[in-house]
């Protein structure tokens, strides 16, 4: 078994979290696991059990109890591959407000502390360093101008049915998720006191994943050395 840490991913939506853990894990020969996809998966599962999303405990019961499947882009939840149904607006909106629930976001902290049991995992969201893995060797931030973020969720293949809403819907859309995740009660959204942090503003993909690779060079060597 990989005795390897956990490097956790953090930030916004349309930072470019997932492109950039993706590449990194690919490079480390790591597992790349996204965060959020366990809370959309789990907001659809609940909308489809016709479970109130407010009801803490219900929802909580069924993150519990869920069996995720997350193979690279591929997300399961109890047998439904759920990859193209998780990524609209309307799950935009249920995921934000299952995430705002404190024994949901338990429930799935545990799920995501199991899934990097032996390590050699990189692993995004918004609460990886600061309360999943705070004792994660490697913590990064990624941020970017809220407009480019809006214009990379519209363009996003994953987001398609976005695209037809059109950039500023895009952008008020994330507006409100940002001011949800922020200020939620539990595990808001912010930037670990020993996070590095990157602005992505105009800049490159790959400019970004080198940036994150000589981080991870600096502070965990070994994870590079193979």
């Amino acid at each position: 078994m990989s005795t390897e840490p956990v490097i956790a991913i953090d930030g916004p939506s349309g930072a470019g979290k997932g492109t950039v853990a993706e590449a990194v894990a690919a490079k480390l020969r790591w597992r790349h696991v996204d965060t959020g996809a366990m809370y959309r998966a789990v907001a659809w599962k609940a909308v489809r059990e016709r479970l109130p999303l407010h009801d803490e405990q219900a929802v909580a019961g069924l993150a519990d109890r869920a069996r995720f499947e997350l193979d690279g882009p591929r997300v399961v939840i109890d047998g439904d591959d759920v990859t193209d149904r998780i990524r609209n607006a309307d799950m935009d909106r249920a995921a934000a407000a299952v995430a705002r629930l404190r024994e949901v976001r338990a429930a799935l902290v545990r799920r995501q502390q199991a899934l990097a049991r032996g390590g050699g995992v990189v692993m995004e969201g918004r609460d990886i360093g600061t309360v999943v893995f705070p004792d994660a060797p490697v913590k990064i931030y990624l941020d970017a101008d809220p407009s480019e973020r809006a214009v990379r969720r519209a363009n996003d293949p994953h987001h398609q049915r976005l695209a037809t809403a059109g950039v500023d819907d895009v952008k008020r859309a994330l507006e409100e998720r940002d001011q949800s995740d922020r200020t939620r009660a539990t595990s808001p959204l912010k930037v670990a006191g020993d996070a590095i942090r990157i602005d992505t503003t105009g800049v490159p993909v790959d400019e970004v994943v080198q940036r994150v690779l000589e981080v991870i060079r600096e502070r965990l060597p070994r994870a590079l050395s193979g």
